[in-house]
């Protein structure tokens, strides 16, 4: 997809935290309901709760899996591990130390909440944005932050 009409920074922080999110944006895409709390319930260490619970919640958040789990923000870290109620978030350092780990979650959230590759499903979005663009009047950027971010735009 080209994205000449965003600024380096603009593309360089697509799928990543450009900062903490707000208190606001922690309740919304990182609160742990039960559905989640089951996901999370059958791994065993805390560093695995907690790695595969921001992945769960980092994807809603950015929409994307993060290259590295353990580079999210303190603040999602410790909001999550408080909700696990996992003492020392900075064991997520730990998560993904067996290679395949955090691959592996990522296969079972993406299977568990009917994540899809892009490759399946960017017809649907080129129709969306061809026909958002004809009743919104909204530009480019407009588009690429309402289809890049899942918040019903």
């Amino acid at each position: 997809m080209a994205v000449e009409f965003l600024t380096d920074e603009q593309a360089a922080g697509y799928g990543a935290f450009g900062r903490a999110p707000s208190r606001m944006e922690l309740e919304r895409y990182f609160f742990l309901d039960d559905a989640d709390r089951e996901l999370i319930q059958d791994k065993r260490r805390d560093h695995s709760r907690l790695g595969f619970a921001v992945q769960l919640t980092s994807v809603r958040f950015l929409g994307r899996f993060m290259p590295d789990p353990r580079q999210v923000p303190a603040e999602v870290a410790e909001y999550l591990a408080e909700q696990l109620e996992i003492a020392d978030p900075s064991c997520l350092k730990l998560y993904g130390g067996r290679d395949g780990t955090a691959r592996t979650h990522a296969g079972e959230i993406q299977q568990a909440e009917g994540w899809r590759d892009f490759a399946e499903v960017a017809e649907d979005l080129r129709e969306w944005v061809d026909a958002r663009a004809w009743t919104t009047g909204d530009g480019p950027k407009a588009l690429f932050d309402c289809g890049t971010r899942c918040t019903g735009c």
